[in-house]
């Protein structure tokens, strides 16, 4: 007779250096979640960053560099394990600051030869997508709304080796749109969480600002986003009318939310026509954008109104962090999936080529 026996708890070492937070954790649990975070450190390099308005690749490097050891180190304390009762080492691989990247993975692989581990090569696109699984339980599939400082995407998740994209931004992300309308406003690094608290107390109407993709513009049969025509509209806005600082943040984060909402509603059409055996229909939002409460109260209304329900992990794990890391490789581990020391870092990688 087939083994029926419940699969065996994985704890599985994360680190994540993809960006400019030097991160580790250690997570356990199957497959698929919800699973125990035993630790999840993060140490944060905005100040490093801050004087120049944005992440400088050497520096974060350089500081990925100094502290992850400790960062490790902090991470095991944390949990209360000895190292020896590790499963496994996952690192993001890519796609990221290619520097920052290859210190985090190089450690990994010292980590993982040191314990005689296995190492696991994670896609940090997938540490999002994955997220809601190490959260709830998510079961497959799902639609994944991923929007970050450096990514846009939808794409419907039908397993680990199974990312079909319906849409992607053709040029900015929408967390870098976010980050540059606070620069042209003068507002402090990171800017946006300065422009959601200064929109809060604005006038979103204020100013007809252009919605580039959505029905009735430029509309696409694709889920395809555009944020760069927004940003120049609100460069021009700024130098014709300067001061009217809580207004433009309004007026810019309520087009971002048409923006994502018409380019959502869109993907759930190809997500049913993908999954039409879907039990239970679900939108999954992940990366540091899911972090704005005025974008999920407007995609809560959306799921709502479509019969989905909505999946968003809390701030601290929106944002790039290990813990996700670890559940990505915690997932690929018990299907069996595990990489060589060869394994070479990308500043590249398709999430549809993650597994």
């Amino acid at each position: 007779m087939p083994d029926k026996s419940p699969a065996r708890a994985l704890t599985i070492l994360g680190i994540e250096t993809s960006c400019d937070e030097t991160a580790a954790a250690i997570v356990r649990g199957t497959a698929p979640g919800p699973g125990a975070i035993l630790s999840n450190i993060v140490a944060s390099q905005i100040g490093a960053h801050a004087p120049y308005g944005g992440v400088v690749p050497e520096i974060a490097s350089r500081a990925h560099l100094e502290i992850l050891d400790s960062v490790i180190e902090r991470a095991i304390a944390e949990a209360g394990i000895g190292a020896h009762a590790i499963d496994g080492v996952a690192a993001t691989a890519g796609p990221g600051l290619i520097g920052g990247v290859m210190v985090g993975l190089t450690t990994a692989k010292g980590v993982a030869l040191g314990l005689g581990k296995p190492l696991i090569g994670v896609n940090h696109l997938m540490g999002h997508a994955l997220t809601a699984r190490l959260t709830e339980g998510t079961e497959f599939p799902f639609l994944l709304l991923l929007v970050s400082g450096g990514h846009c995407q939808l794409l419907g998740v039908g397993g680990l080796d199974d990312f079909r994209l319906y849409g992607t931004t053709i040029d900015d992300a929408v967390g870098e749109a976010f980050d540059k309308v606070a620069k042209l406003l003068g507002l402090p690094y990171p800017g946006g969480p300065q422009v959601e608290r200064l929109g809060a107390a604005g006038n979103p109407r204020a100013f007809d600002l252009p919605r580039p993709l959505v029905t009735g513009h430029n509309v696409r049969k694709t889920a395809d986003f555009s944020f760069s025509g927004l940003k120049t509209a609100v460069r021009q806005l700024t130098e014709r009318q300067p001061g009217a600082t809580e207004d433009v943040c309004a007026s810019f984060q309520a087009a971002v939310i048409d923006i994502l909402t018409d380019r959502t509603q869109r993907a759930m059409g190809l997500f049913e026509r993908d999954f039409p055996e879907a039990r239970v229909r679900k939108l999954v939002v992940a990366g540091g954008v899911a972090a704005n409460r005025a974008i999920g109260t407007a995609l809560a209304a959306l799921c709502a109104r479509a019969d989905y329900g909505l999946a968003v992990p809390l701030p601290a794990l929106c944002t790039d962090n290990a813990a996700m890391i670890a559940w990505a490789g915690l997932e690929k581990l018990a299907a069996g999936s595990a990489d060589s020391l060869d394994l070479s870092p990308r500043a590249r990688w398709p999430l549809a080529s993650a597994f």
